[in-house]
């Protein structure tokens, strides 16, 4: 039996991503993309917190989202601080315009998940979720 499971998730965010730009753009925001919504939506629900929880809350990597955090920066939608607990590293906040978009992130995201699991019982989803967080788990090791 040949297990494609890299391939299908890989594919899901593809088309995710894709999926959160349309809807960004019939929402007309443009100051953001889908993977830039994300770190904005992860910083909403965690608060400001270090670069390297928000790569791991996001999985992107730390090359990847450096620069993405300088352009968010620019566009004035976060600000860096200094970490009072670690003088090493920087914490990311949102600013006050970054947290205007809360309901479009919040409206794009629900639809998003209502796409995903469209037809499945709630059964489904649970094992369903259970099971990425296994392989997830096993990938950050």
């Amino acid at each position: 039996m040949r297990y494609n499971g890299g391939y299908l998730i890989g594919q899901i965010n593809k088309l995710t991503n894709r999926r959160v730009n349309e809807l960004l753009k019939e929402e007309k925001v443009s100051q953001f993309n889908g993977a830039q919504g994300t770190i904005i939506y992860v910083l909403m629900c965690e608060g400001p917190m270090p670069i390297k929880d928000i790569g791991k809350a996001t999985g992107l990597a730390k090359t990847s989202l450096t620069s993405m955090l300088d352009r968010m920066e620019k566009q004035g939608l976060i600000e860096k601080r200094e970490n009072e607990n670690d003088k090493r590293s920087t914490v990311i906040a949102l600013n006050e315009q970054a947290k205007c978009y809360k309901e479009v992130i919040e409206k794009v995201s629900k639809e998003v998940r209502k796409e995903y699991y469209k037809g499945l019982r709630a059964k489904e989803i649970e094992r369903f979720e259970a099971t990425l967080q296994k392989v997830l788990d096993n990938l950050n090791k």
